[in-house]
């Protein structure tokens, strides 16, 4: 819905024929006949038409212009978010020794007509790691050092001795194996029966400095620990030192878990009889962007305010190393990008660079009321070069692609065979739409940006982070207690594969909306930053499909609008994520299942 088309003149047709009649005896008194014959009149018709349309063009306050008018104050639109993918890149076996993959690594989807295109954004170096230790523990601290029955094969380690929930395997590390895709080749004896080899009650675990972190088991082929194979394990980025028994390494652990009811128990322990650990690839993270270097912008003319726009949009946040170089005769000359030039002085060589337009901007030249003009920001000398070292464009929900899918290596590492990204991308946004930016513009003015009532709450949360898509504050239900305020983050993709987890804030998002928060709150207020507590329902639903229409499809199409009506971002009646505090009957759900295409009607619904 877009915001009242203001009527710079009301006056329509009939209006302008009968003012002009109006003025016929004053400016023309022969003139008598006024009937709709006469061509005179005609004529006025004519020029009327002409007239209402021209001001209805004028009533129509172009979008590009209200925007410019909402940047003029402050108000600038959202740029395109990038989304983000962890790749595992998997070197060729017995190349496991220092193999480097450099920042800038680029990754594509595999299709020929429009990839989308992925680029690493820190270096990895691939390092087969040494055991130096190993342990068993009955998970109460006391710890028995196994490392030499582990190296020698005629002997046995018994890793869970008294098969009691909380005992654990240790291994020791000589370096961190922070990102690393790690296989342990393990020699076992077949003493751990009674477990279901595809589901065994044990879990891997590093320590990351504060706890023990779950481990992502990418393949196991030992049925729990429980035979000879492997066991292949993706180590988070977290993998600190810590000092066990005496022994300091960097430890990971198989701890024996509770069964879940319908799981087997172990009646014995698994026994080891050799293990050994190689690096077989790392995991590094990759944002849906393209780098561009060294672009060649133009010259100055030594005149204020002058603009530029780089080549590929929209332009990302820039790094360490990306940003706008000047030339001049004497040298390069190092300059600073800034939010806006408000405290600019004439001598700051500072520049502003718009994301979504990828327009850079030197200072402006300002008149004052008494006559006297004012430089802000320094004006590259007449003549010098302009260019960008670096920059990268990119971002957009397009970005959230599936996992499996980044499988194309666009730059050639050596001695790496495959990359694939195992979990989806997440993160991805589009810049701000031209509707959002007229409903939020006016709503940001009146309020000065202050955060006083729920109401502003949720505004500055919204501001804060456009990978956001709904906020509910809550007020405090008595003195002295904080602000609740909650926050649904934008989840892309097909609903039927999200689970919680999707819903879950990153730290980064905490971090913008606290930092927003911080200027802008009463002094002394807590605010609590969390997510709603969301609740999961299952629906069984009894319908009749129309004569000549496939169930299959029909409870296809049925499934989807479930899907959609009860999404947390797009669902409800409105189409604007399912309402807080409401509750779901079977009512409603009978009239979205009934206006279903195929649908005749809907016999029973149950929860």
């Amino acid at each position: 819905m877009s915001l009242p088309v203001p009527n710079l003149d009301d006056r329509n047709y009939q209006d302008l024929v009968d003012e002009a009649k109006r003025l016929i005896p004053t400016y023309c008194p022969e003139w008598t006949n006024h009937n709709l014959s006469d061509p005179g009149v005609a004529l006025i018709e004519l020029f009327a038409w002409m007239s209402e349309m021209t001001m209805f063009r004028l009533n129509q306050v172009p979008d590009a212009f209200y925007t410019r008018m909402l940047n003029l104050v402050g108000v600038e639109s959202f740029s395109a978010t990038a989304a983000t993918a962890d790749l595992t890149f998997w070197v060729v076996p017995g190349e496991t020794d220092n193999v480097v993959l450099p920042l800038g690594t680029e990754v594509a989807t595999n299709t020929d007509d429009d990839p989308i295109i992925f680029t690493t954004i820190e270096p990895l170096t691939v390092v087969s790691p040494e055991t130096t230790s190993a342990m068993v523990s009955d998970g109460k601290d006391s710890f028995t050092d196994v490392w030499a029955e582990l190296g020698y094969d005629r002997e046995s380690v018994v890793c869970f001795p008294s098969l009691t929930p909380g005992e654990a395997f240790y291994l020791g590390f000589d370096r961190s194996l922070s990102g690393m895709a790690t296989r342990l080749d393990i020699r076992a004896s077949i003493e751990g029966i009674g477990v279901d080899p595809n589901n065994a009650p044990l879990m891997w675990q590093v320590w990351n400095g504060e706890a023990w972190a779950p481990v992502k088991v990418y393949r196991d082929t030992t049925g729990g620990l429980n035979r000879d194979g492997s066991v292949t394990m993706l180590v988070p980025r977290q993998h600190a030192p810590l000092t066990l028994n005496d022994t300091q390494a960097h430890w990971i652990r198989a701890v024996l878990l509770p069964t879940s009811p319908g799981q087997s128990g172990y009646r014995a322990s698994p026994q080891i009889r050799t293990l050994d650990a190689t690096a077989v690839g790392g995991t590094v993270t990759a944002e849906h962007s393209r780098a561009i270097e060294a672009e060649f912008l133009g010259i100055s003319d030594g005149q204020a305010d002058q603009r530029f726009v780089v080549g590929s949009v929209p332009v990302l946040p820039r790094r360490r190393g990306e940003g706008i170089v000047v030339r001049t005769d004497t040298g390069v000359e190092e300059w600073k990008e800034v939010d806006d030039f408000t405290g600019s002085n004439p001598q700051d060589k500072h520049y502003v660079w718009q994301n979504t337009t990828g327009e850079v901007v030197f200072g402006p030249l300002i008149r004052n009321p008494d006559g006297t003009s004012k430089q802000h920001g320094a004006i590259p000398a007449g003549g010098a070069d302009i260019s960008v070292a670096k920059y990268r464009h990119g971002g957009g929900a397009r970005g959230n692609v599936g996992s499996r899918t980044l499988t194309a290596l666009r730059t050639t590492v050596p001695y790496v065979s495959r990359v694939e990204n195992i979990e989806p991308a997440i993160g991805g946004v589009d810049a701000e739409s031209v509707e959002n930016v007229k409903l939020r513009g006016p709503a940001t003015l009146r309020t000065g940006e202050r955060a006083v009532t729920v109401s502003d709450y949720e505004r500055v949360a919204l501001g804060a982070d456009h990978a956001i898509a709904r906020a509910r504050c809550l007020a405090p239900v008595e003195p002295g207690k904080p602000i609740r305020l909650l926050i649904v983050p934008a989840v892309e993709g097909v609903e039927e594969q999200a689970d919680l987890d999707a819903y879950a804030l990153p730290q980064p998002m905490i971090q913008k909306v606290s930092d927003r928060l911080d200027g802008r709150r009463i002094l002394g207020t807590e605010v609590e930053i969390g997510t709603p507590y969301y609740q999961g329902v299952s629906i069984t639903a009894l319908m009749k499909s129309l004569p000549g229409r496939p169930a299959g499809v029909v409870r296809s199409r049925a499934l989807e609008v479930l899907y959609t009506y009860l999404n947390p971002i797009t669902g409800g009646s409105e189409g604007k994520g399912w309402p807080f505090d409401t509750d779901l009957n079977a009512a409603t759900v009978n009239q979205v299942l009934e206006a279903v295409d195929g649908v005749e009607r809907v016999d029973e619904v149950l929860f």
